[in-house]
């Protein structure tokens, strides 16, 4: 190996002790390590950009936005509960989450599962009193695993499928009888990938409690003052209504609980999970303001005052604002109604906290003091305009916090539903053409691309996310991170580093088809876990044909091998970009894939490594 993969190897092997060691941000160390390769010549602007001009990271970046037309529109919710269910145990909520989403991986790309399902699998986790940190690995894992279930699950296995029909159609073309396979069936890996998807599956589940870190958010572990009182009314025709309290998801709401029901003029002290609700009751909760956001966008619950509705700005465009009275205040002294607090201020007063005590009385009958503590619903101007105003101490946005369009809700997830149908129909199909008149017009095949653009555009034009949201719902650091991730592998091939390596790996052991077998697989998963899953698919195909050739064994075991260990690589955040964008959602360290992605990826490489032989013999 020449000087350019000798430091290529040291730059992957600190990146790889960084991210381990430290809690530096995956984009920083990433991105650093690929302006070494840069001003080292190793790779040249161009190899080093591509990266952030790969059709792959651009599709993650349009899929945030689809993603945030289906939280905006509260259809997120939904989703959670028709898909995941109720559950109050970590272990449970960990199998109802991963075999759903295998199956669903199965017959739609990874990527877009994942990225639909992290805002879902939040939700459904703060519902339900369990940590994110439980559930986002499993999430990815469980999208990985059902990808390598069909073709079609995984862009790896399309890949690979696609170097082997252009090897068959180069050998067709030169005249002689093809020795590989002109691609593969739709379910022809199913027959290894679902027996590793239920073993690595089943591994998950059992280990969640000891491999699956328990980071609690700041929310359950610190102690907020501010004891908002807020009360609530079920709208008529409210999914709510006839459900108990538990039933209806109010029984365990984290930071907040709920004190009493008004109900035709009687009080309903100390309620019980059994209690069931009513339209029109109103419910007094009492609870922290993150807690109070979250009640905020239940569908079916509505602010008990009348006075929202009264507003200018239409709701789509509000948002909750916390401020301080000061006793400059002109309605300090009176009573919220009669100080006509929204004909001031254009904003109305939704909860009110004070010094930690419970605030009794409805909302308008509450006479405010200096001090307290006003939960807001009002334009996002009312922050500009008095942010510096003596009438109040402090004043400051509650981050998401806009009120769902639950109206849109169907049509978000239409589009969602629509996009998966259509991308994964046009791999059957091929090129989409329609006739306008006389002419022609020629789609092509609709990638994950494409299709994410079109949802994207869509969300957009038909106000299920605005576009000031949809350029804040993309997370630049995971992309910053995948684009970096990709120039450091394009460097690993340009030096011949990676080449190198696999070339010997496994030379040392092809006399044997078994341990040929091993060491491919094995090879490949290692150079996905720092490399990237695609770029390991591409690298080590060749060397499974050669393997093939050299042992004069059938090519089916050897290709199927790469496939699965390419997808299947979990020891590390950057082998797949499902694990890179669970990263900041599940609040993990890199150490976290390494305790639970070895025990996956040996399981795994064992299953696999037994039982392709049985299913395609190196020599039938």
């Amino acid at each position: 190996m020449g000087i350019d993969a000798y430091l290529t190897l040291a730059v992957v092997v600190s990146v790889v002790a960084l991210l381990a060691a430290t809690r530096l941000a995956p984009d920083m160390v990433l991105g650093g390590g690929l302006m070494v390769l840069l001003l080292g010549g190793v790779v040249g602007a161009e190899d080093a950009l591509a990266g952030f001009a790969n059709e792959g990271m651009i599709t993650i970046g349009l899929l945030f936005v689809v993603a945030a037309g289906v939280v905006e529109t509260g259809g997120v919710s939904l989703l959670a509960d028709r898909l995941f269910g109720r559950t109050t145990s970590t272990v449970r909520a960990t199998g109802r989450l991963m075999w759903p989403t295998a199956l669903l991986s199965a017959f739609v790309n990874n990527t877009p599962v994942v990225a639909m399902l992290i805002p879902a699998v939040n939700e459904w986790a703060k519902k339900h009193r369990i940590p994110a940190s439980k559930l986002m690995i499993p999430l990815s894992y469980a999208a990985i695993l059902g990808g390598i279930c069909t073709l079609v699950g995984t862009s790896t296995n399309l890949l690979v499928n696609g170097m082997l029909i252009r090897v068959y159609e180069t050998q067709q073309a030169a005249g002689g009888t093809p020795d590989v396979p002109r691609g593969l069936g739709m379910f022809d890996i199913a027959w290894v990938g679902v027996p590793c998807a239920i073993v690595g599956i089943a591994l998950i589940i059992a280990g969640s409690h000891w491999l699956l870190p328990n980071r609690q958010a700041a929310l359950a572990s610190v102690a907020d003052p501010r004891q908002y009182t807020i009360e609530m009314v079920i709208e008529p025709g409210s999914p709510l209504a006839g459900q108990s309290i538990e039933q209806a998801g109010l029984r365990h709401l984290r930071g907040l609980y709920l004190a009493e029901i008004y109900r035709d003029e009687m009080v309903l002290p100390a309620v019980g999970p059994e209690e069931v609700l009513r339209a029109d009751d109103h419910l007094v909760f009492v609870g922290i303001v993150d807690s109070v956001v979250d009640l905020q966008k239940m569908r079916g619950l509505k602010p008990a005052t009348n006075q929202v509705f009264k507003l200018d700005s239409p709701r789509s465009r509000r948002c909750l604002v916390e401020a301080v009275a000061s006793a400059s205040c002109p309605v300090v002294g009176k009573t919220i109604r009669e100080g006509r607090f929204r004909s001031i201020y254009n904003a109305v007063v939704i909860a009110v906290a004070r010094h930690g005590e419970r605030v009794r009385g409805k909302i308008g009958d509450i006479v405010l003091r200096a001090g307290d503590s006003l939960l807001l619903e009002a334009h996002p101007s009312f922050i500009t305009v008095h942010r510096n105003s003596r009438q109040f101490y402090l004043v400051s946005q509650v981050e998401n916090s806009k009120p769902p369009r639950h109206e849109r809700r169907w049509t978000a997830l239409t589009i969602i539903a629509g996009m998966v149908v259509v991308v994964t129909l046009s791999g059957y199909w091929g090129t989409l053409k329609f006739q306008l008149g006389g002419a022609a017009l020629d789609l092509g095949r609709i990638t994950m691309l494409k299709g994410a653009m079109l949802a994207a555009a869509l969300m957009v034009l038909t106000r299920c996310v605005h576009v000031d949201e949809a350029r804040r719902s993309i997370d630049w650091q995971v992309l910053l991170a995948i684009a970096a991730a990709l120039g450091i592998g394009r460097a690993l091939e340009r030096s011949g580093a990676a080449d190198q390596i696999a070339v010997e790996i496994i030379r040392s052991v092809q006399s044997d088809p078994w341990l040929a077998l091993a060491a491919l697989y094995l090879t490949t998963l290692l150079v996905t876990e720092v490399v990237s899953h695609a770029a390991s698919a591409a690298l080590m195909f060749p060397f499974a044909l050669s393997t093939a050739q050299h042992l004069q064994a059938d090519v089916h075991p050897f290709v199927i091998c790469v496939m699965i260990a390419a997808s299947a690589g979990f020891a590390t955040p950057i082998s797949y970009q499902t694990n890179l964008m669970v990263y900041g959602p599940g609040g993990y360290r890199f150490t976290d894939y390494l305790r639970v992605g070895i025990p996956l990826d040996l399981t795994v490489a064992a299953a696999a490594v037994t039982l392709i032989p049985q299913m395609w013999p190196f020599y039938p």
